[in-house]
């Protein structure tokens, strides 16, 4: 069995989308060996740092919250599509290239894994993908940028995935992973009544 960790290092100089300063996570001790016998700290972070799942209350009105994702949605066998050859944009023509089974849960690798730094052109899903994916019956979509669509009026992406019931990763990191199939682990923080959460996501091949 191998283990391959595809989650992004959680620290105050990783990447955060749009390099925005008040994004970056902040790690603090609030006590340590020199004023007590043990350590402690606490993280102060954004709901969409680093890799993490997004619920559909991040874009619909009452969406359901992070929460009450079923563990069984993001722990699940998965399939790496490479696309790292495109430089802007994942369409349905791209995806119509690949045989994608209903129930399938796919990760989209491109060559955003191999950026250190936030991108601000960035390879997304556009609409078109999104909408393939819906008709095509996945459960769920993984990517490795912070945000799985870029300068679309509305987030059409990310609402017809929600709007399907589909699972939304971002933030991955694929550099290492070769196409095929996986077992994917990726569960979020269960963060009571949050639009997304931070999870500590990996993949499994046996």
């Amino acid at each position: 069995m191998k283990v391959i960790d595809i989650s992004m290092s959680i620290h105050q100089a990783m990447p955060v989308y749009k390099n925005k300063p008040e994004k970056k996570p902040v790690l603090k001790f609030v006590q340590d060996f020199t004023i007590s016998n043990s350590c402690e700290s606490e993280l102060i972070i954004g709901m969409h740092t680093g890799t993490h799942v997004d619920a559909p209350l991040h874009m619909l009105p009452g969406g359901n919250t992070v929460d009450r994702i079923s563990l069984a949605k993001v722990v699940t066998e998965c399939r790496v599509l490479d696309f790292t050859g495109l430089q802007d944009k994942i369409t349905a023509n791209n995806l119509a290239t690949r045989e994608i089974q209903p129930g399938a849960f796919i990760l989209l690798k491109t060559k955003n894994s191999y950026k250190q730094n936030f991108d601000f052109n960035f390879v997304f899903l556009e609409q078109s993908g999104a909408i393939y994916l819906k008709e095509a019956g996945v459960s769920g979509v993984g990517i490795d940028a912070l945000g799985i669509e870029r300068d679309q009026p509305g987030h059409p992406t990310h609402k017809t995935l929600f709007e399907a019931g589909i699972i939304i990763i971002e933030g991955l990191r694929l550099a290492g992973v070769e196409e095929g199939n996986y077992f994917l682990c990726a569960a979020p923080l269960k963060v009571v009544g949050a639009e997304s959460a931070p999870a500590r996501a990996f993949l499994i091949r046996f």
